[in-house]
Order: C-alpha cells, then sequence, then structure tokens
C-alpha cells in the first residue's frame, strides 16, 4: 500500500507537469534576444528576437544606444515562436560604454530579455533584462562575477522551464529504487550532457538540433514503458543498469542545452567561464528539482489516502502520452512534405 501510495503521490506530480506540456506548441514564450554585434569599427550588426504567442508578437520594443543611427531597412521573419528583425546601425560615438539599453513594455510582460553585446576589441558583456530591470548600462569592462552569475542564472532557468528534461529526471526516479543507485544515476546523466554541452558549445561536434530534440522525447517514452516493465515485474534494462541508460541519453540532453545556450551566445573573452556556469546552473535546477519531488513525496505520504486499483499506470501511460506526441510532433518538423 505504501508503494502504491507513494507511486500515486508523485503521478500526481507528473500530470502537473505535463498539462502544460500539451499547449506549449501552441502558446509557449522564450525569452526575447537582444545580440548587437560590433562588425568593424563603428558598424554594429543587431538582431532582435521577439516571441510571438500565436499570431502575436509581444509588445516589445529595444530602445537602443541614442549614438546608434540606423542604416537602411531592417529584415523581417518569422520564425517558429518568434520574429526576428536583422539590422544594420552605424555609432556617431567614440563607444557604446556608459550608454543604457532599455526594453520598452518588458515591466507589463512574464517574460526575460537575454542581452550580447559583443565589441569588435574581444569585449562582451551579456545581461538577463527582467520586468522588474528592464535596462542595461553598458561597463568599460565585463565583470568575471557578472557574468558568471547571468550564465548560472540562465542555466537554472533553461533547465526548470524544459518540461522535456524534467520528465526524463521524474521517469528517471520512478525506476530507480534506492538512494545510492539514484545518484549514480543523475551522477551519470550530469557527466554526460556535461560533456556533449561542452563539445557541442565549443563546435567540436555537431549535431541538427531537429532530430536531437525527437531523441530526446523518444528517450522520455522508452522510460515510460520501462515503468510499466518494472512494475509488472518484467525485465526493465533500466533497473538494471540505470546508469548506462542516463549515461546514453543524457549525450541527447545535453545537444538538447547546446543549442539553447548557442541561441544565447558566449562571451569571448570569458568562454570557460561562461560555459561552466551555464552548466552548474543546470544542475542546480536539476537538483532544485529532484529535491522538490522527493519533498512533495515525503510530505504527501503523511495524509491519509486510499488508492484505486491500478491507479500507477496514470503515471506512466501520462508521461508516455505527452512523450509520445513531442516524438511525432517533432520527427514531422524535419521530414520533408510529400
Amino acid at each position: 500500500m505504501r508503494f502504491l501510495k507513494t507511486q500515486w503521490l508523485v503521478c500526481v506530480i507528473a500530470v502537473l507537469i505535463c498539462l502544460p506540456v500539451l499547449t506549449v506548441n501552441a502558446d509557449e514564450i522564450r525569452p526575447a534576444l537582444l545580440d548587437i554585434k560590433e562588425q568593424k569599427t563603428g558598424l554594429f550588426a543587431v538582431t532582435w528576437k521577439v516571441p510571438m504567442r500565436g499570431d502575436r508578437v509581444l509588445a516589445l520594443n529595444a530602445q537602443l544606444p541614442a549614438s546608434l543611427e540606423l542604416l537602411g531597412t531592417p529584415t523581417i521573419q518569422n520564425v517558429p515562436g518568434a520574429r526576428v528583425e536583422h539590422a544594420t546601425y552605424k555609432n556617431n560615438s567614440e563607444s557604446l560604454t556608459g550608454q543604457t539599453i532599455v526594453i520598452d513594455g518588458l515591466s507589463a510582460l512574464q517574460t526575460d530579455v537575454l542581452l550580447l553585446v559583443q565589441l569588435q576589441d574581444g569585449t562582451s558583456h551579456s545581461a538577463i533584462l527582467r520586468p522588474a530591470s528592464p535596462g542595461f548600462t553598458i561597463p568599460l569592462q565585463a565583470s568575471k562575477l557578472k557574468v558568471a552569475g547571468d550564465y548560472w542564472l540562465m542555466g537554472t532557468v533553461h533547465i526548470l522551464e524544459g518540461a522535456d528534461h524534467l520528465l526524463f529526471v521524474l521517469a528517471l526516479m520512478l525506476i530507480v529504487s534506492g538512494f545510492t543507485p539514484l545518484v549514480k544515476a543523475v551522477t551519470a546523466f550530469t557527466v554526460a550532457h556535461s560533456i556533449t554541452l561542452a563539445l557541442a558549445t565549443l563546435d567540436v561536434i555537431h549535431v541538427p538540433s531537429a532530430p536531437t530534440e525527437a531523441i530526446i522525447a523518444v528517450s522520455i517514452l522508452f522510460l515510460a514503458v520501462e515503468i510499466i516493465h518494472s512494475r509488472q515485474g518484467k525485465f526493465s534494462l533500466t533497473e538494471q543498469h540505470p546508469w548506462v541508460v542516463a549515461f546514453i541519453f543524457g549525450l541527447f540532453h545535453g545537444l538538447g542545452f547546446a543549442g539553447a545556450l548557442s541561441e544565447i551566445g558566449l562571451p569571448q573573452q570569458e568562454i570557460p567561464l561562461a560555459l561552466l556556469m551555464f552548466n552548474v546552473g543546470v544542475e542546480t535546477g536539476q537538483l532544485m528539482f529532484i529535491a522538490v519531488v522527493l519533498s512533495l513525496i515525503a510530505l504527501l505520504k503523511r495524509l491519509p489516502v486510499t488508492m484505486p486499483q491500478g491507479a500507477w499506470r496514470v503515471m506512466p501511460y501520462t508521461i508516455g502520452s505527452v512523450a509520445a506526441f513531442w516524438v511525432i510532433q517533432r520527427v514531422m518538423s524535419f521530414i520533408p512534405a510529400v
């Protein structure tokens, strides 16, 4: 009865994660991105990526430093979930140092803006602009502490907003019994995705993002099936060798993290620091999620709950259904239309 009760309570957690995911592609709001890159002295290439809710672009406007003068007409294109504007500006002052960038409309929206400024002398600045702090003044030199803090936060936010990664970790927790085996499995997952995150970010390896995302969905579907096999007493590879399964699929999850980091970019002078702290942020978010799940289980197990027969099936079938939906959707995204 205690086992069933624990399974049922974790099922509730799984459903709470899965339900918002079912509409993720129709209503997902990712952070906006403002990339300001100096091409040659006095000329800047500016990319402004604004999220869309359905067919509506979020009401965000980037107020660039007053010394930047627009040259020509910006090019605008719609990509899945966002509108991207590319423009070229001329700087009418000696430097952007000390000038401020403000995102109008940010204070009224529940989203963030990732800001990346790269100057020709190799100086880079990055920041996350939020509703409470929609502006950023470009300093003379980027602080290592500021870079570390920003990329740690980016990694933490990314994992906590990544429902697919969280579902994989949750499904792994449902199969692996015992604290030590769970620690080994989570450690293997961490090591694996740290390896591919670094290799892909540094352009040592390159794997297209669409197939990678499809394999990540397959990994969740695989674990959902493994939960059922384990519960029915059938052979389960994950139950027998959890760290092996976690390591193999962790390699692909790392490629997914690298895809997100490539959209943000890395400060050229602090690549090792930024990469390290982004990965530490991912681990921080992962451990926070595990701690919350374990705490909820410990708390809810104290409640007097009577379990209906077969209630444990709800959990793996919920996770598996969402994963199957993702698999079909993601595979269709890179298969040419007939």
